[in-house]
């Protein structure tokens, strides 16, 4: 059985633009199950199988600095 991990990154986005920039490259993710991306809070929690870094990495791809990240589970 493949473990699911979650993650918490806080990124700095101005704008619908940049929030979409995460969504959609998560949403190409293969072992994203779930991602929750919320520019009000600059925030992006996500639920996969992949490696932290994998993600971190996808996340950086689309230019949003990140002003911290951690593994919650």
């Amino acid at each position: 059985m493949v473990e699911t991990h979650e993650y918490h990154f806080d990124v700095k986005m101005s704008c619908s633009s940049c929030s979409g920039a995460i969504e959609r490259v998560l949403g190409k993710l293969d072992g994203v199950q779930s991602f929750d991306v919320s520019l009000e809070k600059q925030t992006v929690d996500v639920r996969a199988t992949v490696p932290f870094e994998t993600v971190l990495e996808k996340i950086k791809k689309t230019g949003k600095e990140i002003v911290d990240s951690k593994v919650i589970a």
